[in-house]
């Protein structure tokens, strides 16, 4: 008996083809590859930083961000207003030291999702 509907397995793990005009619906499209974005940075932070001040940046300021395509195969993440105001009491610094890791780890992680650029995460 054959299989009704094969898929070679190549297939089943490629990302999506980027298209910057497709990414300006980026949740209609490209939803999964941005969840496995943040997702990837996160756990790449795990274990390097403050695990309280990670999942408060997780939850209260990236889960409202936007990441953008720049072009030339570029990304950035875009915040809401008053990043800092939505978590709570965390040093400065600390904050704005694993805020900028995380950011660009997700800009470099979208790089890499989607072959664009070099996407290295050094």
């Amino acid at each position: 008996m054959t299989d009704p509907d094969p898929q070679p397995e190549a297939e089943a793990e490629r990302t999506a083809e980027f298209d910057p005009e497709k990414f300006e619906e980026k949740y209609v499209h490209y939803f999964d590859e941005l969840e496995a974005a943040y997702s990837n940075a996160y756990q790449q932070l795990h274990g390097q930083v403050d695990s309280e001040v990670l999942r408060a940046i997780d939850r209260q300021v990236l889960s409202e961000s936007e990441p953008v395509y720049e072009g030339s195969g570029e990304f950035s993440v875009a915040l809401p207003e008053n990043p800092r105001e939505r978590v709570g009491a965390v040093d400065d610094e600390e904050f704005e030291a694993v805020l900028s890791a995380f950011t660009e780890r997700i800009e470099r992680e979208l790089q890499r999702l989607f072959e664009l650029g070099d996407g290295t995460a050094e």
